[in-house]
């Protein structure tokens, strides 16, 4: 699991539940559930990590805030 924040919404637009992770610019996944969303957003943040890497791009440190509402 990543320490990075995760907020998890519904989109009525694309119905389905969104993940972002606002520390890491335009990454996020989506899902049937919150847990798929979830789930596929985890995926997600260790490919973007990964694609940073490979192009050399900075890789923001967690916060390490964690807000559940």
């Amino acid at each position: 699991m990543s320490k990075y924040e995760i907020i998890i919404y519904w989109s009525k637009e694309d119905n389905s539940f969104i993940a972002e992770v606002p520390e890491l610019p335009g990454c996020a996944a989506d899902g049937a559930t919150h847990k798929e969303a979830l789930a596929n957003v985890e995926v997600i943040i260790k490919e973007w990590i990964a694609t940073a890497k490979e192009l050399g791009r900075p890789i923001p440190q967690p916060k390490g805030r964690l807000v559940f509402a």
